[in-house]
């Protein structure tokens, strides 16, 4: 077998191929005696078709069986001969005819993985947060968690106030008339929630227990019903409960809901998680810049195979992430070709990156090593709490293995890169300006 091989682009090559006759007749004979087996041909009993019928009547069938064993048997090897990362499924793009004692050509393209040369990458200026505590943040933290055990408790105020929880029997009329939809016995209403009417709600506010009122009210222009949108109503409201939210006292007990040994122990969980997570949060945007500079300087051509499995990638997070929480992308009103053109942008950015990291890994000789994994498994085991031989179970998949080696790469690049550059630190909201006005 005789194969060229062609750089057609950066990220695409063309793979000519010449097979011997002997390997055609051999696979000629193959195919017809596959087919003999279940050939029917009037006058003859299956299995006991001769050859010149077969070749007569199944000449198509030989063809299409033939090209494709030739094909198959050749590209694959040729791929690993040549070490060629193909990227993507090949295309033909010639193919000679299938014929006895003749050699078979053909040619199919392929994309393949660049290799980018990276240039002007060490030294490079960047800008990195300062990192300023913002006051209140754990209080606003406890606050929102008290509001997570919040209990409605009935009240003993006679009266009803914003926050409350009412239950209401209404009626509604437009033109002293009733109309579908507009009634509702023990209805639960939280005043100040926007669930009602405009204007609804306050007129609750003030109402006391018992109390029966009308209340005017003007629907929407843009309402749901066009046969109410617009039209004054009065609703004839009945207030019978009044509920209050009562909030759990900040205390030890309260503490240990949330696994603490006492409030003082739940304040500092907070504020470690808080430090640590603005951190993570300003070293990410730091590596953003980072990529997004050294993008600029090395624009590169992408494999749409790459962009592809990028964005099957991001998208199967997202749905993970979803369906957590118990929701759909389609309640989103978006559907799996509408993610792809609005994400398409950052997955090319994204492919980009990680060329880029891989050349400059490349360039300087960076490798994995044995213990940098194990390494990184035990750093895995312990972020994540679980066993340390699951986690190895699960790595230990050819697939997550590669991954997980090139993301160790990919960290020692960009510990390299940062070491070498020269970073200053300015305030956050001198970056935010610098940014909306690179936006503009």
């Amino acid at each position: 077998m005789d194969v060229q091989i062609e750089n057609v682009s950066s990220i695409r090559k063309k793979l000519s191929f010449t097979i011997p006759a002997e390997t055609v007749d051999g696979e000629i004979g193959k195919a017809f005696n596959k087919i003999a087996k279940t050939a029917k041909v009037k006058g003859f009993r299956k299995g006991k078709v001769p050859r010149g019928l077969l070749e007569q009547h199944y000449a198509p069938e030989m063809r299409e069986q033939v090209v494709g064993q030739l094909i198959n048997n050749s590209y694959f090897k040729a791929l690993t001969d040549n070490e060629i990362s193909a990227v993507s499924n090949p295309q033909i793009v010639e193919s000679g005819d299938v014929e006895k004692g003749k050699a078979y050509t053909y040619a199919a393209e392929v994309e393949v993985k660049p290799e980018v040369e990276v240039k002007d990458y060490s030294g490079l200026k960047l800008e990195k947060e300062k990192f300023v505590a913002e006051e209140g943040v754990v209080d606003n933290k406890l606050e929102e968690m008290r509001a997570s055990r919040t209990e409605m408790v009935e009240s003993k105020r006679k009266t009803a106030r914003e926050g409350d929880l009412t239950t209401i029997d209404f009626e509604g009329f437009v033109d002293g008339v009733a109309f579908d939809g507009g009634k509702a016995e023990n209805h639960q209403l939280e005043l100040g929630s926007g669930s009602f009417i405009p204007g609804f709600e306050e007129q609750i506010v003030g109402m006391k227990r018992d109390q029966e009122k009308e209340i005017e009210v003007t629907f929407p222009e843009e309402y749901g019903s066009k046969e109410l949108a617009g039209k004054p109503a009065v609703f004839k409201v009945l207030l019978k409960e009044i509920k209050e939210k009562k909030l759990p006292k900040l205390d030890g007990s309260f503490a240990k809901e949330f696994g603490a040994k006492s409030l003082a122990d739940l304040k500092k969980q907070l504020e470690e998680s808080y430090l640590t997570s603005e951190q993570s949060r300003i070293d990410n945007d730091l590596r953003e810049r980072m990529m997004n500079q050294l993008i600029d300087k090395n624009p590169c051509e992408v494999p749409e195979g790459m962009v592809a499995s990028q964005l099957e990638y991001m998208l199967g997070n997202i749905r993970a992430r979803m369906q957590q929480q118990g929701m759909t992308m389609e309640m989103l009103g978006m559907n799996e070709e509408s993610f792809n053109a609005m994400y398409r942008e950052t997955a090319v950015k994204q492919v980009q990156g990680s060329l880029i990291l891989e050349g400059i890994a490349r360039q300087e000789g960076i490798e994995v090593g044995d213990s940098d994994f194990d390494e990184k498994l035990e750093k895995i085991a312990e972020m994540s709490q679980a066993p340390l031989d699951t986690v190895k179970n699960y790595y230990s998949n050819a697939e997550a293995k590669q991954g997980l080696m090139a993301q160790i790469a990919e960290e020692k690049v960009i510990e390299l890169l940062l070491d070498k550059a020269k970073v200053k630190e300015v305030s956050k909201a001198k970056l935010e300006e610098k940014e909306n006005k690179e936006k503009e």
